[in-house]
């Protein structure tokens, strides 16, 4: 029997390998003789690098760049097994994970070093370029990533504004005779889970402002500050995309990429199901695993990783099921989406620092929990 082990990450706890590893683990205690198909998955958030260089064979590669406050951090990005794909997350130098909670400060916070590894993956010669988009920490427009790939963000006095969203207030003019010329020549796809406009009730600023630091005072500025440089970026590419879906995606470097680029937007999971060739490899499997840290209304919502898993399951017509570390309203929505049967991984009430650190013990547990449970008709050969 084959069996496929496809879940994303469990935020502060495992990375998508880890949770592989550990299910594997649970259910070898039972199935010793079944084949074991490790296949982590991410939806363009953090995870998305390494989940592609696995299921590819590439490589990963660090960089010195800049984090959100513009300090020095070491981020990784990589190349996928074809040499000339690049896979560049944004979580990386730019992610919540990058901070402390008392360093959150989307006033101030750029997107500069994602730009900077933008630039490093064009100057190593690639063809396609893939962005993930989820789990930023900043609310600019993309701006500091613009400014690391050539564009000058300037004053009526023709000066630099200052970097972070604050600084855009300043802003009368884009020039973008100096962007990086590689930018136009290659193919570039971007991985996210967002769909949210840029502003507006439903964008950026409004949804996702409060987790990444956003005062109630400062969330309408931002949302405000976010449509002043649109209207500035529009006037020089002719674009509107204020509205688009997946312009709010990173606190609007989905709209600097639509209003600077031709990229497409895809759904991230989409992006490395296809890249890894799920489908390819599941086929004649008899059970799919799926999983992630919490599943609730959200999964559905945002068509985050199990989601998208279950989706490939039911086109091959192979069961699939969610283990989750914990299960919220509305998880129930998932039944009518593929996923054939949710469950917990933890066995009995508990805090959630106990939760995190014992992470892969849970996790295992639940797999060899589920073993049992089907083996009452499920027999292995």
């Amino acid at each position: 029997m084959k069996i496929v082990i496809a879940p994303d990450s469990f935020k502060e706890s495992l990375s998508a390998m880890q949770a592989c590893l550990a299910i594997k683990r649970g259910l070898v205690n039972l199935w010793p003789k079944a084949e074991y198909l490790l296949f982590p998955v991410a939806d363009g958030g953090e995870g998305t690098v390494e989940a592609l260089v696995f299921l590819t064979e590439g490589r990963i590669l660090k960089d010195t760049v800049k984090d959100p406050l513009g300090r020095k951090i070491e981020a990784q990005w990589g190349i996928l097994g074809d040499g000339t794909t690049a896979v560049v997350e944004i979580s990386a130098a730019c992610g919540l994970a990058s901070l402390s909670p008392q360093e959150l400060n989307p006033a101030r916070a750029t997107t500069y070093g994602f730009g900077q590894q933008i630039k490093d993956a064009l100057d190593n010669g690639i063809t396609k370029l893939i962005l993930g988009l989820g789990g930023s920490a900043t609310v600019d427009a993309g701006a500091g990533m613009l400014q690391a790939l050539g564009l000058k963000l300037l004053k009526k006095d023709g000066s630099n504004v200052e970097p972070g969203p604050l600084g855009l207030k300043d802003l009368a003019k884009i020039d973008a005779s100096e962007i990086n010329p590689r930018l136009g020549e290659v193919s570039i796809t971007v991985a996210c889970a967002v769909e949210n406009p840029l502003t507006g009730p439903n964008g950026t600023s409004m949804i996702f402002g409060p987790k990444k630091g956003a005062t109630n005072r400062l969330i309408p500025e931002l949302d405000e500050i976010l449509g002043s440089f649109h209207k500035v970026a529009s006037s020089l590419t002719g674009r509107d995309v204020d509205s688009k879906q997946g312009a709010g995606a990173a606190g609007g470097v989905g709209a600097a990429l639509m209003l600077f680029t031709d990229a497409v937007f895809k759904k991230g999971i989409d992006v490395v199901l296809t890249e890894g060739k799920f489908k390819e490899k599941a086929q004649g499997a008899s059970l799919i695993i799926t999983g992630e840290g919490k599943t609730d209304l959200e999964t559905v919502w945002w068509g985050k990783a199990p989601l998208g898993v279950s989706h490939a399951g039911k086109e091959l017509n192979i069961p699939t099921i969610n283990i989750a570390g914990s299960l919220e309203h509305g998880y129930q929505r998932l039944y009518d989406h593929g996923v054939d049967a949710v469950m917990s991984m933890l066995p009995y009430p508990m805090n959630y620092p106990q939760a995190l650190r014992d992470g892969a013990l849970f996790l295992e547990d639940a797999a060899w929990r589920l073993a049992k449970l089907l083996s009452v008709n499920f027999q292995v050969s």
